[in-house]
């Protein structure tokens, strides 16, 4: 693999993502996203993984987009490719055979937190936190978050998160089943860790049969959510209001928007 701050591990029937940009609180820039999407590939194909957890080297899962990354790489794609490549490198995780049991320490931010909700399982450590703090940059969250947290919290809490992008600490995550438990941080490997080897010895063909009956139910709402984010981000891309954002704040002055 080019780039090993995304590593695979496989011990068994179980596989092992690790965000291994610990610097950066696991920060995502291009080169970690085209080997994640690598990583989940490989995994398509594997027919001896059972089960897959994805953690975070060091004291978060991922603090989402490098920020100081963006705009630095030599990747010859309009802002649309770029998210169809997204789009189709990370709705992998649909595709693979094994569920994946997310291991939400820290910090869950952004694109991030939006992979994680895509995922089959999510437990977060004890302090855990997650947010969405698109808006607050002129863009939208694009990565299936806002499908999937509506899925899980309804109209008002999603509304709530992407539009002020506010905090939601482990313990209202559970409480609105956006994780499904919340363990203490020293306990958060072991404890994917069992439940990752439950599953793998659980028969393959019932694990494939549950899953496929979940999917359904939610699947058709992300994919769809997921549909218009690809449209409507790239709007705002070439938006009026989305320049004046951006002049308004190098030049240190209060932006005037026309919402075009």
């Amino acid at each position: 693999m080019a780039d090993e701050r995304v590593r695979l591990d496989i011990d068994g029937p179980v596989a092992t993502i690790t965000n291994c940009n610990p610097a950066k609180r696991n920060a995502f820039d291009d080169a970690m996203d085209l080997a994640l999407f690598e990583v989940l590939g490989e995994l398509k194909g594997r027919r001896d993984v059972r089960a897959v957890i994805w953690r975070g080297e060091g004291t978060s899962f991922s603090s989402g987009r490098d920020v100081a990354a963006i705009g630095g790489g030599s990747v010859e794609l309009t802002h649309h490719e770029l998210m169809k490549r997204g789009h189709r490198g990370i709705l992998q995780i649909l595709e693979l055979e094994a569920p994946i049991i997310v291991a939400m320490q820290g910090w869950s931010i952004g694109a991030s937190f939006q992979r994680a909700l895509i995922c089959d399982i999510r437990v977060a450590a004890v302090g855990a936190r997650m947010m969405l703090p698109e808006v607050g940059y002129g863009v939208i969250p694009d990565t299936g978050g806002i499908g999937r947290l509506y899925q899980m919290c309804g109209h008002g809490v999603v509304s709530d998160m992407v539009l002020t992008g506010r905090v939601m600490g482990a313990e209202e995550a559970l409480a609105h089943g956006v994780v499904s438990r919340v363990v203490p941080a020293d306990e958060l490997d072991a404890t994917v860790r069992e439940m990752a080897e439950k599953i793998a010895a659980a028969p393959t063909v019932t694990v494939n049969m549950a899953r496929r009956v979940i999917r359904q139910l939610s699947e058709p709402g992300l994919r769809s959510s997921m549909a218009d984010e690809l449209i409507y981000q790239t709007f705002i891309s070439k938006s009026d209001d989305l320049a004046e954002m951006r002049d308004a704040r190098a030049e240190g002055r209060e932006p005037r928007y026309t919402g075009s």
